[in-house]
């Protein structure tokens, strides 16, 4: 099988979140919701679900290339695809516990949640609250803080 993307990871997470009554996703919580996939990989299975950087932005965690794509949408719900990504059932299985621990939150929810999180503030270390940055989320704070939470 293929290397998963973020971007066929991303559309696997709104047709996926689609099947939950009264949940819609922004580009914000996409964001947040691909970060944890990748963190609780990390923690889990010891390896990255997708290649692509998570950088520390002021409202959280970002993959910037996803981003850019759903950006049009601003702040409302972003549409649903109409093709669902050929994925592992094993990475399908690990998008659905993600979705059951975070896909009732909103996008601001989840922002507040990372920005209390070490990995997204070791990454903005030094970096003003409201000032922009492309600082890199390591792969091995997210596995270090996530597998800590597993204790």
């Amino acid at each position: 099988m293929a290397e998963t993307t973020a971007r066929d990871l991303a559309d696997y997470i709104l047709i996926a979140s689609s099947n939950r009554a009264g949940t819609h996703v922004t580009n914000l919580k996409l964001q947040k919701l691909l970060y944890y996939c990748q963190a609780w990989h990390l923690a889990l299975m010891g390896s990255a679900l997708f290649s692509e950087r998570i950088e520390a932005w002021v409202h959280g965690p970002v993959v910037p290339p996803v981003f850019g794509i759903f950006k049009v949408n601003r702040w409302a719900a972003i549409p649903i695809p109409n093709i669902a990504p050929n994925l592992d059932l094993s990475i399908r299985e690990h998008v659905a516990e993600v979705l059951n621990a975070y896909g009732d939150l909103t996008g601001l929810q989840l922002e507040a949640l990372t920005h209390q999180e070490d990995p997204w503030r070791l990454a903005r270390e030094g970096v003003p609250p409201d000032a922009a940055s492309t600082s890199v989320i390591s792969h091995e704070s997210m596995r270090v803080y996530y597998q800590s939470k597993l204790v």
